[in-house]
């Protein structure tokens, strides 16, 4: 095959499951809905069963449904008919893939489930199959052709049914009223979790680190505490340790362009006045949008005494990982 006939093929195959998939709009229908209640109202856990390469989709569609509020896991029907199935409760509700409706596992354990009188939603390529007609709700995922050119390796099949899954899992995210809040407080150690969870007094120099002049200072003093304290820029503050003025490296600039001398210039004279500030519970992907809206490097966190209590630079953010 030369490159041309490798490209062909390649696009003949995303065609055919393109096809096998839009095949599935037909059958979002009552048997569907009534499934994405049965989910939606499942007061245990969602046990999603399959085999074979079924079992791998099944255990995808698990995952999906318990990182968006619908607590769930992967049973392997093998293991499930020597003692697994024992994980299962009363108050759960299983969920089973199998593209034939007959494999010899499957059918295996289904008195049990019917026994333990749980809800059973099977997603099958066969309607007419055993596990079709045993399931409280059956979703046809049949397709008319696999992509192997063979016939033989699951391709069409498997990703009917995962996203018949996923079609499954974003209803019931939906009726939940699953947030982007909740999803980041299942994904903590993800980017989407720091970005949604991740707030300014988490990360901000405080105590000690916190660069602070008098406004009477003089911009000798001023430079001194930049360059202890290494963020670029200073606070300043009146008597009561208010704050009423920053002093950056932008200012220092401007500063030395005016021929400003550096032994008897005040902060006051040379400072910014109303520096921008936040509070200590701002999202810190919030405070690095105002740093980018306004082109500045850091914010101050403000006490309720209007102190200084904190200060947050471009270089924490961009440690954190959220950009």
């Amino acid at each position: 095959m030369n490159i041309e006939k490798i490209c062909e093929f390649g696009r003949m195959v995303v065609e055919i499951e393109s096809k096998m998939i839009n095949n599935l709009l037909t059958r979002i229908d009552h048997n569907f809905a009534q499934a994405c209640l049965y989910l939606h109202n499942c007061t245990g856990r969602i046990a999603v069963m399959g085999i074979g390469k079924s079992g791998h989709v099944a255990k995808k569609i698990a995952a999906t449904f318990a990182s968006t509020g619908s607590p769930a896991f992967f049973i392997h029907p093998g293991e499930a008919k020597h003692g697994d199935i024992g994980m299962l409760t009363p108050n759960d509700l299983v969920l089973m893939l199998s593209n034939s409706g007959e494999s010899d596992e499957i059918i295996a354990i289904l008195p049990y489930i019917k026994q333990m009188n749980i809800p059973l939603i099977s997603l099958t390529g066969r309607p007419q199959s055993t596990l079709a007609k045993i399931a409280t709700i059956n979703i046809d995922v049949s397709v008319e052709r696999e992509a192997c050119p063979l016939g033989l390796a699951p391709t069409s099949s498997t990703t009917a049914a995962l996203v018949m899954g996923d079609a499954l899992a974003m209803v019931v995210l939906k009726k939940r009223g699953f947030t982007k809040k909740d999803f980041a407080l299942t994904h903590p150690g993800g980017n989407l979790g720091r970005r949604l969870l991740l707030r300014v007094n988490e990360i901000m120099h405080d105590g000690h680190a916190i660069p602070k002049v008098l406004y009477t200072a003089t911009l000798k003093e001023a430079l001194v505490e930049m360059t202890h304290k290494k963020l670029g820029m200073t606070t300043i503050v009146n008597e009561a340790g208010e704050l009423v003025g920053i002093f950056t490296d932008g200012d220092v600039r401007r500063a030395f362009d005016t021929h400003a001398d550096v032994n008897t210039t005040q902060m006051h004279v040379v400072m910014s006045s109303n520096p921008k500030t936040i509070p200590y519970s701002m999202l810190v992907v919030d405070a690095l949008q105002i740093m980018e809206t306004y082109k500045i490097t850091s914010l101050i966190i403000l006490n309720d005494e209007r102190q200084p209590d904190g200060i947050v630079h471009i270089h924490d953010i961009l440690r954190t990982g959220i950009v």
